[in-house]
């Protein structure tokens, strides 16, 4: 199942991530992911696993120009001369010479200037063909109209947190009223459980019943919820069994109530840091080179 980003370029709707990914299993991990079927493998600079990404991608067998590479700078590289560098270090770990969708993993509001020279370097790299897609990560709608202001490629695709307790219906529109993509990271709400307390996504009553009714996961359910609603999910897993569990989720549909229902159960609570409060100073870490 593909989608059709806003330049044209097709892209998987369901991808694989490997956001916490320990380097040591990310290649046994995307191989595995290839093995089942995705195509779309997320990663970041930031992750510190782009180079197993790489190498996982070339042990499956699988060609290059059948997988779709997306990755992100880290605030640490922004800056106009300073991202296209930081695009040379992801594409040196990955080994390819383009990447398919590239990401502003962060906007940095205290210096918005060195976001927007960030952004206009993608533009270039866009422009000579060195990747497919430009986009950006964590921008909140009102970030995201100023960087428009500023620059001349609207983004393919945001990147944000969203699953069922936290659905960012203003992000959503934003995204949707530009054409851009809304991709969700920690699709299925594991981000909830970092911080201990509150119950889990996969517990919750109502993901359940709807699970049962289609002999599914709840899992399963929440990507499916995703798909629907014309949302790209990239779920990360190094488990093989739910690896391949994840990716069955093109056999069965949800009825308008069962989507509903799940839209429903949003706490407008987030699980993941505020975007408006990642700075260098607290956020920072050095990328090193390929």
């Amino acid at each position: 199942m593909n989608v059709t980003l806003n330049n044209g370029v097709e892209m998987p709707a369901l991808g694989f991530g490997v956001f916490q990914t320990p380097p040591e299993v990310t290649s046994a991990s995307v191989t595995a992911a290839l093995g089942v079927g995705y195509r779309l493998i997320d990663t970041a600079a930031s992750y510190f696993n782009e180079r197993e990404v790489g190498e996982g991608i070339r042990q499956s067998g699988v060609d290059r120009s059948e997988v779709f590479i997306e990755t992100k700078i880290w605030i640490s590289d922004y800056g106009y001369d300073e991202t296209l560098h930081a695009f040379e270090k992801s594409a040196g770990k990955l080994g390819v010479d383009q990447i398919d969708l590239l990401l502003l993993h962060q906007p940095v509001p205290t210096q918005f200037d060195t976001t927007v020279d960030a952004y206009r370097a993608l533009e270039a790299l866009l422009k000579d063909g060195r990747v497919r897609a430009i986009g950006v990560s964590n921008f909140m709608p009102d970030v995201l109209t100023a960087l428009l202001d500023r620059t001349s490629v609207v983004p393919a695709v945001n990147q944000v947190e969203l699953h069922p307790y936290f659905t960012e219906p203003d992000v959503q529109q934003a995204n949707a009223g530009h054409g851009i993509l809304t991709q969700a990271w920690s699709p299925m709400g594991g981000i909830t459980s970092y911080r201990g307390g509150g119950q889990s996504t996969f517990d919750d009553p109502v993901i359940g019943r709807v699970a049962a009714d289609h002999g599914k996961t709840p899992a399963q359910v929440m990507l499916r919820w995703h798909l629907q609603e014309g949302r790209s999910a990239i779920p990360k897993s190094v488990n093989p069994e739910r690896i391949a569990a994840n990716f069955d989720v093109f056999d069965f549909d949800l009825t308008a109530d069962q989507l509903a229902a799940i839209d429903g159960l949003d706490t407008g609570v987030r699980g993941g840091p505020e975007p408006a409060s990642v700075t260098p100073e607290a956020f920072g870490r050095d990328i090193p080179e390929a």
